[in-house]
């Protein structure tokens, strides 16, 4: 009775709802087959996988005494459990007191607690498992193993330097050559994370020592060479390729993309078999990437005929090239279109902060800043750079302490942002109290683009010996702009001898940028000095520096 009992609990555990389990967990207390181990643990495993581990939490503390200590299946089912649902330390803290019941744990029992161990990111605590599995001699086993190389795999480097990379892929690769069995999954990790550390010579070596390759693993070999950009390499295994998919052609658009030769992108994405969003994507990209914006919206109009639906990245792009060609109307027309499609998440939003305060409009750059949800710190440092480019420099300000007020981590990109806005609206004090407040309050180190957008700020205010002793202590070489906003500040006082100065240590820089001589050469004619006025001009031909001749364009 017993054994048909288990056999029918056996069929129906796994199609059960969790009302059923609940019955079928009164029936086994009632009919005494609470110790039955076969049923209990069957019984046990699907009450793990409803999502939550309450009930099975319940079910394993009201347990006899008893199974504590014999029943280490018992003990990996609930470790299991808590892998797949959470909370991942109770797996780490389950698996800790194993050794203080006389339990020792198994083949069965590392893989779940080293997945929990990367959920949480404490990859120290990895590695003392894998001392323990060394010790254990389970190592070999291929699902400990393999769970190993997941851990190495996804455990990121602690430093920035080379060598700490290469450490953690030589872990990777001593559990990669370890591994009794390797399918091609492994394989291909393996070469994926040589290309993600762009050693593809490495990558190129285990590819060719494959027993077998798949389209992934070909995808992934040149993907590296697009990463670093050996173009005839990555070529040559594409024609190479015994199977084709849409990744593989996509990889040749943004091979080609990247390098600028758009005539041979564009043939690929034309003779593709099966075109998805990403190779459009890549080819409009590429085309606003390198400026080619006419051709990224023909191509968007080309890809809208062919019934292809676009997604936030093709928005971007494409707003991307309407805000550089100052092409409000057609940037309108996108508008409407991700109303159409219900896509205005933060990056699309963004974009089109962007695109309506590079083509004048403000008010409605403003409005789609207020409708957008989940603001991160990148949009409001965009709302800040939109609103002062158009002359509401105060309104900027406003924006950047509304971010204080609601402690948002400003970052060096905000600073810059207001820093700019004080720069074009002469806002002098606050300026000044932004760009000291940035260590002293924030912690954030002043970089080039900070000291420029004060000293520019300075100058204009006629501040100039200030700005000079600015320049004096800035921690690096300053560059061709700051001395340009220096001569701008003296060009408003007209202050030839400090001009003259600046002039001296912009000649150190050995440029080819013709507006700090124009501007040296307007001081001495403003002056009068007519001879030291044509002597700038003299720099400029002794030098062969070329003033280009003003252009625009009118859509």
């Amino acid at each position: 009775m017993p054994c048909n009992f288990q056999e029918k609990i056996s069929h129906i555990l796994p199609k059960c709802t969790f009302q059923h389990l609940k019955q079928i967990h009164a029936f086994i207390i009632a009919a005494s087959l609470t110790h039955n181990i076969q049923i209990f643990s069957k019984f046990l495993r699907r009450s793990t996988e409803f999502g939550s581990m309450d009930y099975s939490h319940l079910i394993f503390s009201q347990m006899g005494h008893d199974y504590f200590i014999t029943e280490i299946m018992l003990w990996n089912i609930m470790i299991r459990g808590y892998a797949f649902n959470g909370p991942f330390e109770r797996a780490i803290s389950m698996f800790d007191e194993i050794p203080q019941r006389g339990l020792k744990p198994h083949n069965y029992t590392y893989p779940y607690v080293l997945n929990s161990c990367c959920e949480m990111g404490i990859y120290e605590k990895g590695k003392r498992v894998h001392c323990q599995i060394i010790k254990s001699g389970f190592e070999s086993n291929f699902a400990v193993g393999h769970s190993l190389f997941n851990m190495y795999i996804k455990m990121p480097a602690f430093t920035d330097t080379v060598f700490a990379d290469n450490y953690e892929m030589i872990d990777a690769r001593k559990i990669f050559d370890n591994m009794c069995v390797r399918p091609v999954e492994v394989w291909n990790k393996m070469v994926s994370q040589y290309v993600s550390f762009g050693n593809v010579r490495s990558a190129r070596e285990l590819f060719e020592a494959m027993p077998e390759r798949d389209v992934v693993s070909w995808n992934s070999m040149i993907s590296g060479y697009v990463k670093v950009g050996e173009v005839k390499n990555a070529r040559e295994l594409f024609e190479w390729m015994p199977e084709k998919n849409v990744i593989s052609w996509t990889l040749m658009i943004v091979l080609y993309g990247d390098t600028g030769d758009f005539e041979t992108a564009r043939r690929f994405l034309e003779k593709m078999p099966h075109r998805n969003v990403v190779s459009w994507n890549s080819m409009i990209s590429s085309y606003t990437k390198f400026g080619k914006f006419i051709e990224a919206l023909d191509l968007f109009v080309q890809m809208q005929s062919e019934g292809v639906i676009p997604d936030g990245y093709t928005f971007v792009s494409v707003l991307s090239a309407c805000s550089n060609l100052g092409n409000l109307e057609y940037g309108k027309y996108i508008h409407y279109l991700i109303g159409k499609f219900s896509q205005l998440e933060v990056m699309v939003g963004t974009a089109l902060i962007e695109m309506y305060a590079h083509c004048g409009d403000v008010n409605r750059s403003f409005a789609v800043f207020i409708k957008i949800p989940n603001k991160d710190v990148f949009c409001w440092n965009v709302m800040i750079k939109s609103l002062a480019i158009n002359g509401r420099t105060e309104d900027a300000i406003k924006i950047f302490y509304l971010m204080q007020k609601l402690g948002l981590k400003l970052n060096d990109f905000t600073f810059t942002s207001a820093l700019f806005a004080c720069s074009h609206g002469g806002l002098l004090e606050e300026g000044r109290r932004i760009f000291y407040s940035m260590d002293k309050d924030y912690k954030i180190s002043s970089k080039l683009e900070h000291f420029g957008c004060l000293i520019d700020l300075l100058s204009r205010n006629g501040k100039v010996e200030e700005a000079l002793l600015l320049v004096n202590k800035m921690p690096m070489k300053p560059d061709i702009a700051i001395w340009g906003a220096l001569l701008g500040g003296c060009s408003i006082r007209n202050d030839s001898n400090l001009a003259e100065k600046a002039i001296k240590r912009v000649g150190d820089l050995e440029t080819a940028e013709s507006g700090v001589y124009v501007l040296l050469s307007n001081i001495y004619a403003s002056m009068g000095r007519w001879t030291e006025a044509l002597g700038a001009r003299g720099k400029m031909e002794k030098k062969k520096i070329r003033k280009e001749a003003g252009s625009s364009i009118v859509f």
